[in-house]
C-alpha cells in the first residue's frame, strides 16, 4: 500500500461528530493487535463511543478519511492515567503521525488530570522513544496502578498468561511512567541505550516464550529482574 502524506492531517480531541468512525476505529485496533501479536486492550463499541462523547479521545483525519486514534483512561481514583489504543492506519505510518497523536493525548491527560501519573505499557521501541521524549521513564509494574480493572484489560492479549504466571510483575510489555511530581525537562533515550533496551526486549521474549522448564524459567526471570534494575536504575 502506498504511503499517504500526513502534512494536512488534522489531529483533534474527538467529539460526537466523530461517532460514525467508531466501527472503523475498532477494526483498525483489532487489525493492529493481530499484526503485533501482543496486547491492545479490546474494547466494545459503547466503550469507544463513551470516550469520544466524554472528550477523552484523540482522532486524526485526512479530510474525512480516518488516519489514527488514541484515548485516555483514569485509574485508581484518578491517581493514574493511561493513554491507550494508539493506532495509525497503515498508509500513514512512518511519518511521525503516531508521535503527534501521542503528544496530543499526553497534553489532554495533563489538562484533564494535572496531578495524575501518566503511564503506559508497550512492546515497541518506537513507542518507548516517543514516551521518553514526553518525559516517561521505564519502571517496574509495581509502580503502575494496582487497579484490577486496568489489568483486566490485558485479558484480550495473547500473553495474558505470562502476566498471571508472574503475579503481574512481568510480561513482554515494558511499563513507562510520567510522574508530574518529578516533572523535569524530558531526557530522550539515547540511541545507544535504546539499542540496549531492544536487546533487553528480545531477552524478555526468550525468557517468557521459549522457556518450558520451570526451574530454568525461574532462574531466567531472576536474571531478567537483575537486568531490569541495571538498565532502568
Amino acid at each position: 500500500m502506498a504511503q499517504a502524506q500526513v502534512n494536512n492531517i488534522k489531529i483533534q480531541i474527538a467529539s460526537e461528530e466523530h461517532l460514525p468512525y467508531v466501527d472503523t476505529i475498532l477494526e483498525t485496533i483489532a487489525e493492529a493487535a493481530k499484526i503485533r501479536g501482543t496486547g491492545i486492550a479490546r474494547r466494545s463499541p459503547d466503550y469507544i463511543r463513551n470516550k469520544i462523547i466524554e472528550g477523552k479521545a484523540i482522532i486524526a483525519l485526512d479530510g474525512d478519511e480516518f488516519a489514527g486514534f488514541c484515548y485516555i483512561e483514569s485509574w485508581g481514583h484518578e491517581k493514574f492515567v493511561a493513554n491507550s489504543g494508539l493506532i495509525v492506519v497503515d498508509k500513514y505510518r512512518g511519518q511521525g503521525l503516531a508521535k503527534k497523536i501521542k503528544r496530543k493525548a499526553f497534553e489532554l491527560s495533563r489538562k484533564r488530570y494535572p496531578n495524575a501519573k501518566i503511564f503506559g505499557l508497550t512492546t515497541g521501541l518506537a513507542v518507548m522513544k516517543i514516551n521518553s521524549e514526553l518525559g516517561y521513564k521505564p519502571v517496574t509494574f509495581s509502580e503502575l496502578t494496582d487497579d484490577d480493572e486496568f489489568w483486566k484489560g490485558c485479558q484480550s492479549c495473547v500473553n495474558y498468561d505470562i502476566l498471571m504466571r508472574t503475579n503481574r510483575k512481568h510480561c513482554l510489555c515494558t511499563g513507562m511512567l510520567f510522574d508530574p511530581a518529578k516533572d523535569a525537562k524530558p531526557e530522550p533515550i539515547p540511541p545507544k541505550r535504546l539499542s540496549v533496551y531492544g536487546r533487553w526486549l528480545k531477552f524478555k521474549q526468550f525468557v517468557f516464550l521459549k522457556s518450558n522448564n520451570n526451574k530454568q524459567s525461574t532462574g531466567k526471570r531472576n536474571l531478567l529482574k537483575s537486568l531490569f534494575s541495571t538498565l532502568f536504575a
